[in-house]
């Protein structure tokens, strides 16, 4: 049977935003658990960085994990600092922008 949580200690109390470090001019990604229910990726963006406006077949819940981000929902632009979350819907336009450097925890329902 496959793992279905990969990239991640388990029975292990950790700190997510401890999982995934910053690297200078770039969006670094870290998948943890990829099927057709969910996705569950831990994100790292330097100051600057973006994810343009795309689609989502599904709803995307967004964790602010550390520093902030700003979220365009459908040309409506929210400000997301330390744990505050929003939910992306899904087939509406949506954006991350790193504001400053960025982590984010991206749970998407399919």
């Amino acid at each position: 049977m496959a793992e279905i949580m990969k990239n991640i200690k388990k029975a292990e109390i950790i700190n997510l935003k401890d999982q995934i470090s910053y690297q200078e001019g770039q969006i670094i990604s870290k998948t943890l658990i990829q099927n057709s229910a969910v996705s569950i990726t831990i994100f790292s963006f330097d100051k600057g960085e973006e994810i343009g406006s795309h689609e989502s077949a599904g709803d995307a819940f967004v964790t602010c994990l550390d520093g902030v981000g700003k979220i365009t929902i459908d040309g409506s632009d929210y400000e997301l600092h330390e744990g505050e979350s929003i939910v992306m819907p899904a087939k509406l336009p949506h954006a991350v922008y790193s504001q400053e450097q960025f982590k984010m925890l991206l749970t998407v329902v399919f």
